[in-house]
């Protein structure tokens, strides 16, 4: 009798020391995606010339100047990007998903030294997005009330999407989802006086 017990105990313990280790590995974090095989994502460095990173943005390039496209220089364009894609977005916009004001893509590359400029008022050659407000050009910051935050997104892309004109930020985010190389981002501020 007192082997069957002493047997119960052990085949117990047994179990549960089994059972708590096939919880860990059911519960273990999943591999970072460069553990898997993929490289990380590479940060690009987007600046512009005109403001720092959240910063005011001056009024020249908002509704109350002349909605100019700002200066944006974006370094750090890893090795096989083949395009560039832009999105200007406004996430604290009185509208649920916030205000995207500028969408491009399919920027060519014109150059091999991992960096681009974006001149003051140029509008980059490439294709055109759709704005949350129809717009297929640059809309400056516009906010009704209080300094809004306006996210400047740039990504570096391994292909040319198949997109034509008027294709929305949602659109784009889809079809861009596995050619991402790295992306950078430049928060400007606004408010009207």
């Amino acid at each position: 009798m007192r082997t069957a017990i002493l047997w119960i105990i052990i085949t117990t313990v047994i179990g549960v020391v089994v059972w708590g280790a096939g919880r860990s590995v059911v519960n273990a974090p999943a591999p970072e995606p460069s553990a898997m095989g993929r490289e990380p994502m590479q940060r690009l460095t987007l600046t512009s010339s005109a403001f720092a990173h959240n910063s005011m943005m001056p009024e020249r390039f908002t509704c109350d100047g002349t909605d100019a496209i700002p200066p944006l220089d974006i370094a750090g364009i890893p090795a096989g990007t083949k395009t560039l894609a832009l999105i200007m977005h406004d996430p604290d916009a009185p509208r649920p998903g916030g205000w995207t004001h500028w969408v491009i893509y399919n920027i060519k590359m014109e150059n091999e030294n991992s960096k681009m400029t974006i001149g003051e008022g140029e509008e980059p050659n490439g294709i055109a997005g759709r704005g949350t407000g129809g717009e297929l050009t640059y809309q400056g910051p516009c906010p009704p009330s209080g300094t809004h935050r306006y996210f400047f997104m740039v990504y570096a892309l391994d292909a040319t999407l198949p997109l034509g004109a008027g294709s929305t930020n949602a659109e784009l985010e889809e079809v861009m989802q596995g050619h991402i190389l790295g992306e950078g981002e430049l928060i400007g501020l606004y408010s009207r006086k």
